[in-house]
């Protein structure tokens, strides 16, 4: 393997997929083009869930329930590189592995997996390789997820490094769609790391070191179990697994909202990335693994260069994706048990991640292409049944079709016996010893397998029986499930706890989830319902009992343990309108089967139009919130959501005053925009305002539905301001590409607040988004019917000149003298130069209080002239200005606002402190003090700016 794989191709992206239970029997190889072959590589993986190369070109397989494998030279070490302490149940467990792009010289290992303590919950942590193993004791914690509900599904777990030399991760939204639009968690996010952990600077909705959002660097995804970088191409592909309807491969972007749970597939909606790719539920259940054919050295046919290879794990399949012609789809392998990774080799093989469907039947196989003659990639195997029994031997292989099959026993061919299977109906003694084969031949050439040993023996298999749960046992979500059972075999009789093994598997439709792994040594125990996770009805528990006898024999029971379920009804009064359910929008009236005891969350959009009418939402049915969560009650339920007629005019929109430079000047353009929901890409936002260097300010009052805490949202590119009730709520006054910033206010419903945006642009693409959502209200773009192009009043505003270790008064903002710049409270003020160094706290024993101690020069020697400035909306201000020293009198104080001398004098020993008011007129967007002529030693202590 060349070292080069590291930071490009894809980096391993452990998984966990619904595992099919139907049959219990290793995983088969796949049907393949003409001119493919596939070998076995390895087999006897435990539940394994991906596979990734280390750039020395060993693989790793991820075991689900916490071993990280290591094949070497083609064949599976015993020891495995690292044992976890993880939480398997359901979806988690070791669920990712990524190498460092420097691991050839400093070996670093990562690894994603649901840790146990102190709750449970994602980690990702590093290891340093020793060899084969992982160094005793070097785990590093690189993030610590978010902790997870009491579903276990969801998890997401992929890992890889980027080309950029970034650590990416795909999280899911742990079975709540909600998390997927919200920054307040990591759920449903593809994540962009440092390799020590730290957030990359540039990620799109980075603020501070310590703020969790930094690490996010797409939503609204669902399940992105894996996903992958194209190393000789910009493509970065990721697989996100859908609900009903539809499966996605998404094209990743920095700060990109993929829609889940609003859209799911292909979208129309501006706000959302719609798939590059995607098919529906007639043509599997859940996307798994996927890699870019785009190896050093190729082996397949030029037309697959630069394709993208992907499975479906329900389906079975292989598929690939041909980027440079339409995305055109085409198949490529059928005939998998489960796959749920692969990955591409530098030496152009194409590797795929069989999990089958028991606990030790994990195969991995290598595909080639190359017109040969057969070769044999799974062998016979022996096996030992009773008289009487049924047994099949079964055999794959790989070369160029057709492929042609003749069993034999004993070295003699079976007559008839050409297929890929050979059935024994009833295995008689004299069948004992037998020795079984089989004969491959095609045009090319043959093969033969090895001899399977056919065992019969006279030992009878036990009998498993499952006493509890009874048959027709129905369940609800939190119902305790208590299971138990007897094992006889007839020549041993009752057969003790040690010859009992318990599996549990969660069903939905035609797949399967893990739900309760592999447990031995006991007749019996229990599990609990979960309340949450799955939504769907056409689910169930099937409990499955193997017992074995002292001979080897083994029986297996199962029972099937289905939900009580009921009807419920969402409608709207007094005419049909949207709600939520899940998250998702849905239509009223609509009836729907739920499972008893499953929690769901019921929505009420508001306000909303039909009709040419706005309506606003008053209250539920059931006294609960416009979004709440509702137990499925045992009844058929019908949930009620009234609104009202809007009355008292609703609003229009803000105020909207587009400038035709950077800074609030230049030609203007006034209107009303009823929402701010805008790409501009790279247009302008109307004729007479230029593309790349225009900014806006919108004006006017917000009037919320609900008396609670709001979170606003901006999504800019470049910057963007906002105050809301005359408090800044986002501040990132940068050039920067498409990031979302929030903030919090709480407000109180029918109330009109002050609201004021700015924004700017200076280059490339253009984009400006106001947001709100609160715990009733679903995060979207504030509607018009919201907003009120009202100007809002001019906001107070005081000033201290404090230097950074001074205290400041409170109700006071800070200036410590530098120049013209954000200060980060909301506010963007400065000098034409930089004053920090003539900045003083006297904390003198004669002055009134801490305001009149701190000052700060209005003049240098060499700039006799300095001005300092503050943004302020347009409009007209009273505007106090104090200067004084108290240490010294050597200064005449002569200072202006907009022009209008305001502070004119000479302090004194006993009036060591001059002041002025005055009127001031604001057009330009800034505030305008400065020195007149005449001042000498001019200072400034404090300046107040309120309306007249």
């Amino acid at each position: 393997m060349d070292a080069r794989y590291s930071p490009s191709v894809v980096h391993a992206t452990c998984l966990l997929l619904a595992i099919g239970v139907a049959a219990r029997t290793p995983a088969a190889a796949a049907t393949l083009p003409a001119g493919f072959t596939e070998a076995q590589v390895a087999t006897g993986l435990a539940s394994p869930t991906a596979m990734q190369f280390a750039p020395d070109g060993r693989l790793f397989v991820c075991e689900q329930g916490g071993r990280l494998r290591v094949i070497r030279d083609g064949v599976l070490l015993p020891a495995p590189f690292v044992t976890l302490t993880v939480n398997a149940s359901g979806e988690r467990g070791l669920l990712g592995v990524a190498f460092d792009p420097a691991f050839q010289l400093n070996q670093y290992v990562y690894v994603y997996y649901t840790a146990t303590t102190p709750t449970v919950h994602n980690r990702i942590s590093r290891f340093t390789a020793n060899g084969d193993v992982a160094q005793p004791g070097s785990e590093v914690v690189i993030l610590e997820l978010d902790n997870l509900s009491g579903a276990t599904n969801h998890n997401g777990g992929a890992l890889a490094f980027g080309v950029d030399g970034k650590l990416y991760a795909a999280v899911g939204e742990n079975a709540n769609g909600a998390n997927a639009q919200t920054l307040a968690n990591l759920h449903g996010k593809m994540l962009r790391l440092n390799s020590s952990g730290s957030f990359p600077t540039d990620n799109p909705f980075y603020t501070t070191p310590t703020d969790r959002r930094g690490a996010i660097w797409a939503l609204g995804l669902r399940n992105p179990f894996t996903f992958a970088f194209n190393p000789n191409g910009p493509e970065m592909f990721i697989n996100d697994v859908g609900q009903n309807t539809w499966e996605e491969i998404n094209d990743g972007r920095a700060g990109a909202n993929y829609g889940w749970p609003d859209t799911e597939g292909p979208t129309g909606d501006p706000r959302f990335v719609s798939p590059r790719s995607s098919y529906n539920h007639t043509n599997g259940c859940a996307i798994t693994g996927g890699t870019f054919y785009s190896p050093l050295n190729a082996r397949f046919p030029a037309d697959y260069s630069g394709d993208y290879f992907f499975a479906d794990f329900c389906g079975g399949w292989i598929r690939r994706l041909d980027p440079n012609a339409g995305n055109t789809v085409t198949n490529f392998a059928t005939a998998i048990t489960s796959p749920v990774d692969l990955k591409v080799s530098d030496d152009g093989y194409l590797y795929y991640l069989a999990r089958g469907s028991g606990a030790s039947t994990g195969v991995v196989y290598r595909i080639d292409f190359v017109a040969s003659a057969p070769s044999i990639t799974a062998q016979p195997a022996s096996q030992t049944v009773a008289v009487g029994a049924t047994v099949t031997f079964s055999v794959s292989a790989s070369g160029a079709a057709p492929l042609r099959y003749q069993w034999r026993r004993n070295g003699a061919n079976i007559a008839g016996a050409t297929g890929q299977t050979y059935t024994i109906a009833s295995a008689a003694q004299s069948d004992s010893g037998a020795r079984f084969s089989v004969v491959v031949t095609n045009d090319l050439g043959s093969a033969t397998s090895a001899d399977a040993v056919l065992t019969v023996t006279t030992n009878q298999a036990p009998t498993a029986t499952i006493v509890q749960p009874a048959t027709g046992t129905p369940y609800a979500g939190g119902t305790i499930i208590t299971y138990s059972g007897t094992a006889s075999d007839p020549e041993s009789g009752s057969l003790p706890a040690s010859a009992f093994t318990w599996q549990v598997d969660f069903h939905h439709d035609t797949h399967a989830h893990p739900f309760l792994g592999s447990t031995s040594g006991t007749t019996g125990g229990s599990f609990t319902i979960p309340t949450t996770g799955e939504t769907a009805a056409n689910v169930w528990y099937r409990i499955y009992l193997t017992v074995r006898d002292p001979g080897g024999l083994t029986h297996t029971a199962q029972r099937d343990v289905f939900p009580r379920t009921v009807q419920l009804t969402l409608a709207t009064s007094p005419v049909p309108l949207q709600l939520r359910l899940d998250g998702q929008p849905v239509p009223t009236p609509t009836t729907f089967t739920a499972v008893v005891g499953m929690v769901r969350t019921i929505g009420a959009t508001t306000p909303q139009a039909s009709g040419g009418t706005t309506y606003e939402f008053v209250s539920w049915s059931d006294g609960g919130a416009a979004s709440h969560n509702v137990s499925t009650p045992a009844v058929n339920t019908t949930y009620t959501a009234t609104y009202r007629v809007v009355t008292g005019g609703t609003g229009t929109g803000l105020a909207a005053t587009y400038y035709n430079n950077a800074d609030f000047t230049g030609t203007t353009v006034a209107r009303t925009d009823p929402t701010v929901n805008f790409d501009w890409a790279s247009g302008s936002p109307a004729p007479a305002i230029a593309a790349d260097t225009f900014s806006v300010r919108w004006t006017g009052q917000v009037q919320p539905q609900f008396s609670e805490t709001y979170t606003f949202y901006t999504q800019s590119d470049d910057g963007v301001r906002l105050w809301v009730n005359n408090v800044p709520v986002v501040n990132n006054w940068t050039d920067h590409g498409v990031i979302e910033n929030s903030g919090t206010i709480a407000l109180t419903a029918g109330q009109r607040y002050d609201i004021r945006m700015e924004f700017y642009e200076n280059g490339g693409l253009a984009t400006a988004r106001l947001l709100w959502s609160s715990p009733s209200t679903p995060k979207a773009a504030v509607p018009a019917a919201s907003l009120y192009p009202s100007a809002p009043s001019p906001v107070a505003i005081s000033i201290n000149f404090q230097p950074a270790a001074a205290p400041v008064p409170v109700g006071y903002l800070v200036d410590g003298g530098l120049v013209y710049a954000s200060r980060g409270n909301g506010q963007t003020y400065g000098w034409t130069i930089d004053n920090t160094a003539q900045t003083r706290d006297r904390n003198a024993s004669n002055s009134p209080d801490q305001r009149y101690d701190t000052l700060t020069h209005l003049q240098k020697p060499a700039n006799p002239d300095a001005v300092w400035e503050i943004a302020v909306a347009n409009g007209t201000y009273r505007v106090r200005v104090v200067s004084g020293d108290a240490s010294n009198i050597d200064s005449v104080f002569r200072t202006t606002v907009e022009g209008v001398l305001t502070v004119n004098g000479t302090p004194s020993t006993s009036t060591r402190w001059l002041e002025g008011t005055s009127t001031a007129t604001v057009t330009d967007g800034r505030l305008t003090i400065r020195s007149a002529a005449g001042a000498s030693n001019n200072k400034i202590c404090f300046v107040e700016i309120t309306p007249p």
